[in-house]
């Protein structure tokens, strides 16, 4: 076959195959022309799943009558006339395809009318226009209509699901695009039937309305602006975390998007207090500078390219973290009235409309959780009171839980005051007791706290460990005899070149023999034989990756390795604790970051309201 140049038709609908995947493909690329025409009401009507019929109704500023054929030509736009423009894109569409893509593979019609227009005109066609320019009777704005969508290509029609599954890929397309603009007002209807409508309102209500009010009584506001960077919205707490990625919403510059960057920095802020199976939710607006993005880079405009995604990474990593390190429990005292006025109890004040109100846990957010998470093996599980789970005694911190002398821990600690009647105290409140020796059960405003003493103690050394390690202050305990610890000859070799590096760990080593090295000591937290597995933890790190990087490059390794320490080195099962110890490890988790999850991503405690326990009882009914 000899070289020619395809005829225009079949050149539009191979770039159909690109932007018009299914009816929901047509929707994005309508509804963002809408929006960039400044429209303030947009309608959707759906006929059997946008198989048979798609209309988008705008009052945007409509199409001059002697632009109507154009704009249904490839490659016209009036959005940009310049690579400059190009390469500092602000509107959704710029490549001017759409219109064309969509003509050559339906049944289409375009109606339009300019403020200036004394009526509307309109354009029809089947693959390709007829060439009419007609009058019609529309309303300022633009309407398009799409039937029969892929009837002239047998083959894609094919490809297409069920009607109610299309149905349903529109109707996220369509809230999407909602979330990106709460300024417009938006409706879907589909067969005759109106399925949902939001009028122009703030971003807050939009959310609700569209996302639900269960992930706002579980996010926490984030809002942030560095280095030219500008992140707002909202993430959930970890304990409101998804069995799949259903609830992510993310934007750049109004303009819904997927990027490996975001999902890498998304994924590292979460790692330290998300089961590794889990998923986080949010609704996050990046804003940058135009110039500094790239959104040609998708056919369909799906994904982007940052200039410099390593700064990217890096303000949304920031960002996130610093939200998630300051959730903890509330220490305002927040109350809120029993369900049916419980008798025997005034009705204290409702609780104010804080992120920290927010953060309170209804027991059956947690039954969820548990129910639907893949939970890390318990490392609790050890039946003797304060042995490590590999049977070497656990070395408890100073300052910290003597498993060895409860009663001396008890007597060094002074006894909280008694809270008084009406106030159970503050954050996590006042211990009561324990139940089997695992979970230690509170009292404070709201109702009852149950708390993981295990879990939460863990979370508590973790972040100790965390912030000596980065800090370089990392005590260090030497052994009266140094331990031996046997290695391969690389990792030995490795242990003697950076010797300096690992006594930042706290781990003080010389060289043996070719095939080991003597621990001569190690953070007092540890026992010998915890702080041997570290040595050989974070040395197998950085053999496997060659030597060739200083140890503080593979730090969230390392984490891992300290993750694991405090594992070892927290108050085991069966540990009987005095009221005077409860209340210090309640006040430690009060204080400390992350504490809501354990290092395996479990909750640490679980705050159940008196309403909830009022129901339970039939109080008040």
């Amino acid at each position: 076959m000899t070289i020619q140049k395809l005829p225009t038709e079949l050149v539009n609908q191979i770039a159909a195959g690109e932007v018009v995947e299914r009816p929901a493909s047509v929707i994005k690329e309508l509804v963002e022309n809408s929006l960039d025409a400044g429209a303030r009401a947009i309608t959707v009507d759906l006929e059997q799943g946008g198989l048979r019929l798609l209309r988008v109704r705008d009052d945007g500023c409509g199409i001059d009558a002697g632009d109507l054929a154009l704009a249904c030509s490839a490659h016209a736009t009036s959005k940009i006339g310049s690579l400059d423009d190009l390469e500092r894109v602000g509107s959704f569409g710029f490549r001017g395809e759409a219109l064309a893509s969509i003509l050559s593979v339906s049944r289409f019609r375009l109606a339009s009318r300019t403020p200036d227009a004394e009526h509307g005109w309109a354009v029809t066609g089947e693959g390709g226009l007829d060439g009419e320019l007609t009058p019609d009777a529309q309303p300022l704005g633009t309407t398009v209509e799409v039937r029969d969508l892929f009837c002239n290509t047998p083959a894609r029609r094919k490809f297409l699901r069920a009607e109610a599954t299309e149905a349903r890929h529109v109707d996220q397309a369509l809230r999407r695009l909602a979330l990106a603009r709460a300024d417009v007002g938006m409706a879907l209807s589909h067969n005759g039937r109106r399925l949902w409508h939001c009028p122009p309102q703030d971003i807050a209500a939009r959310a609700r309305q569209l996302i639900g009010e269960e992930f706002f009584a579980q996010a926490v506001p984030v809002e942030s602006a560095a280095m030219g960077l500008t992140l707002q919205g909202w993430i959930s707490v970890p304990a409101f975390s998804r069995a799949q990625a259903d609830m992510q919403h993310f934007y750049i510059n109004g303009r819904a998007a997927r990027d490996r960057v975001v999902a890498g920095a998304v994924r590292r802020a979460y790692s330290d207090v998300l089961h590794g199976a889990r998923h986080p939710a949010f609704l996050l607006f990046l804003s940058l500078d135009p110039g500094q993005v790239d959104v040609n880079v998708h056919p369909a405009k799906r994904e982007v390219r940052f200039r410099d995604s390593g700064r990217v990474h890096d303000f949304l990593y920031q960002s996130l973290e610093r939200a998630l390190r300051d959730i903890r429990p509330d220490t305002t005292q927040h109350r809120h009235a029993p369900a049916g006025g419980g008798a025997g109890r005034a009705a204290p004040p409702p609780a104010p409309a804080t992120p920290a109100a927010d953060w309170v846990r209804v027991a059956e957010v947690e039954a969820r959780y548990v129910a639907e998470a893949t939970p890390a093996s318990r490392s609790d599980a050890s039946p003797a009171a304060g042995a490590a789970s590999d049977g070497a005694p656990a070395v408890e911190p100073a300052g910290t839980f003597d498993a060895g002398d409860a009663g001396a821990a008890a007597a060094a600690m002074p006894a909280p005051e008694p809270a008084p009647a009406d106030d159970y105290g503050p954050g996590l409140g006042e211990p009561i007791g324990q139940v089997h020796g695992i979970y230690i059960v509170a009292q404070n405003s709201l109702g009852l706290v149950v708390v993981d003493q295990h879990a939460a103690h863990e979370r508590v050394l973790y972040e100790r460990l965390k912030k000596q390690y980065r800090s370089g202050t990392i005590a260090r305990q030497q052994f009266l005899v140094p331990v031996a610890v046997a290695l391969d000859e690389d990792a030995a070799d490795l242990a003697e070149a950076r010797a300096d590096e690992l006594a930042e760990l706290g781990l003080d080593i010389e060289r043996s023999a070719p095939r080991q090295v003597r621990l001569r000591g190690a953070p007092p937290i540890l026992s010998a034989e915890s702080a041997g597995e570290l040595l050989r933890r974070v040395l197998g790190v950085a053999v496997e990756a060659d030597g060739g990087n200083h140890l503080g490059e593979v730090l969230d390794a390392q984490e891992r390795v300290l993750a694991d320490v405090a594992c070892r080195s927290a108050i085991k099962a069966n540990r009987r604790m005095s009221l005077p110890e409860m209340a210090q490890l309640l006040r430690d988790i009060e204080a400390t970051e992350r504490s809501g999850q354990c290092n395996h991503g479990r909750p640490t405690w679980v705050q159940m309201p008196m309403e909830a326990l009022d129901r339970l009882f039939l109080r008040g009914q």
